[in-house]
């Protein structure tokens, strides 16, 4: 039995097909689904996104910006604000997205609250482009 993951963004299907397990990048924590799991709905954060379709094959990776899941019946519905898949993503722009937005996290004014979510929000989106990228963190 498998689970049929459907990953939605406001512009477009980013997945839709079946996987043998997900890895969610819940607001509380890595949160892993296979089959038979109970129901969940849950708050997504920016971060990656990991869906095994086989058994015998590796990961995808899929960089999301927030959202939510909702699991049921073993189907996996992650409604996100965006996302991109890892294998679309050019490993060497992403580096240099995230080196740039760790700089600028570190050179944000302690008293700039704005500033510093401003900077702490680029700098996750940018991490997560990275990892779906395949880059090491």
């Amino acid at each position: 039995m498998t689970l049929t993951v459907r990953v939605i963004s406001p512009d477009k299907t980013i997945w839709d097909a079946p996987a043998e397990e997900v890895v969610l990048p819940s607001t509380t924590g890595q949160l892993g689904i296979l089959t038979g799991h109970a129901p969940l709905l849950t708050a997504l954060d920016t971060g990656v996104l990991r869906v095994r379709a086989a058994k015998n094959q590796g990961w995808q990776a899929i960089a999301l910006l927030g959202g939510f899941a909702e699991v049921e019946e073993n189907e996996v519905t992650i409604l996100v604000n965006g996302a991109e898949r890892g294998d679309a993503i050019n490993l060497e722009a992403a580096r240099t997205a995230f080196n740039e937005a760790q700089t600028r996290l570190n050179q944000v004014t302690a008293g700039d609250r704005q500033a510093q979510i401003q900077a702490t929000q680029a700098f996750k989106r940018a991490r997560a482009r990275f990892q779906a990228a395949g880059g090491s963190v």
